[in-house]
Order: structure tokens, then sequence, then C-alpha cells
């Protein structure tokens, strides 16, 4: 069970601080409209809102170590895989990244947040599965 809430804790750190490096805007790229006002991009709201998935993961992955009841440990299960999910949509349809895929927001910090999303799903079912098969 440390295992899997280390990961999970490892995962919501990477969740939280790569999309802060990996967006355009962090590359100095920005859209400037025609009256020379600049906008940031669709990856740069992407990597804002994957620090409200990441905190609360973190936080999973800390509790998920050191609790030892089997009911809390479902719902911490189920609460990761309902993260999970959002980490993975995110990127893909909620917000989206920029449409170029030569970007670096479609290079390394979509498929990056699509893997750490999966990888987080995995270990809350292993986290739910044990507890399912724990005694009190």
């Amino acid at each position: 069970m440390k295992l899997l809430g280390a990961i999970v804790l490892v995962l919501g750190l990477v969740i939280g601080i790569l999309p802060q490096f990996t967006d355009c805007q962090s590359q100095g790229r920005m859209i400037t409209l025609e009256n020379g006002k600049t906008l940031s991009m669709k990856c740069h709201w992407t990597a804002r809102s994957e620090i409200a998935m990441a905190a609360p993961l973190v936080a999973m992955g800390l509790v998920t170590t050191v609790v030892r009841r089997k009911d809390t440990r479902m719902i911490l299960g189920f609460l990761g895989l309902i993260l999970g999910a959002f980490v993975i949509s995110l990127p893909t349809w909620l917000v989206g990244v920029c449409a170029s895929p030569d970007m670096v927001c479609n290079a390394v910090m979509k498929p990056a947040l699509i893997l750490s999303g999966i990888v987080v799903s995995a270990a809350s079912l292993g986290v739910m599965g044990i507890a399912w098969t724990a005694k009190e």
C-alpha cells in the first residue's frame, strides 16, 4: 500500500510541476492580437488546471501511505480514479492544448499527462483492490 501511495504522491508532483515548464507560454510563445494585446494559449490554461488536480493527488498519496482503515482506502482509491480521469481529460478534451503538433505542449506535456493519469488511475484501482480484499 505504501508503494502505491508513493507512486500517486510522485505522480501528483509530476502532474503539478511538469506542465508549468512545458506549456507554450513558458517557451515564450503567446497569441498576439491585431491591437498588440497578447493572450495565453490553451496549453497554458491546461497547465494551470493541472495544479488543481495535483494538489489532491499529492494529499491522497500521502494519506494512502499512512492510513490503515479499509473503508478509507476504498474512498481514497475511488478519489484517485476520478482525479486520474480528470488529469487525462484536461489536455485531451476539457481544455486542450495547441493545435500545432510540433509545439512543446503536444510533444511533451500532453503525452506525459495522459500517461500520468493512466498510471494514477491504475494505482488507485490497485489501492481499491487491496482494500477490497483486506481484512479489518
